[in-house]
């Protein structure tokens, strides 16, 4: 049972002037450290940041908060599998907020689906409910 949907869009060069102009000020503020560390590898890390950025967005959608009621950037982190498909870590506002919409008897399911074709980046996240075992 699908119980969020989210998706966002996001201009790349937009990132890329946020973190011209602001830097680590922007990144410690929205991104874990994993996000950041992963980031920082690539030659081109305003995509990677772009991608995170649409990920946390359409995340906070699914949850159907926003970025409000508890639920903040760093609460939502993009992590990768050890095949690389990406998915989401929820801490703090956003984990209770999961916790929240899913039914009893059943456990959640977050997918994730990022891309990009410069300039612009973006994320799908749908949220399941699933029997729990």
């Amino acid at each position: 049972m699908i119980i969020g949907i989210g998706s966002d869009l996001i201009d790349i060069r937009r990132i890329e002037r946020t973190l011209e102009r602001f830097g680590e000020r922007f990144t410690r503020r929205v991104f874990t450290e994993t996000e950041r560390a992963k980031a920082e590898r690539r030659l081109r890390r305003a995509d990677t940041y772009a991608k995170r950025y649409a990920a946390k967005e359409a995340c906070a959608k699914a949850l159907g908060t926003g970025f409000r009621r508890g639920v903040y950037w760093r609460d939502i982190g993009v992590v990768n599998a050890p095949s690389g498909k990406p998915g989401l870590a929820l801490t703090g506002g956003a984990a209770a907020r999961l916790a929240e919409i899913t039914p009893p008897g059943m456990r959640p399911r977050i997918e994730l689906t990022l891309t990009d074709e410069p300039p612009i980046a973006q994320a799908i996240v749908v949220i399941s409910a699933v029997p729990a075992r």
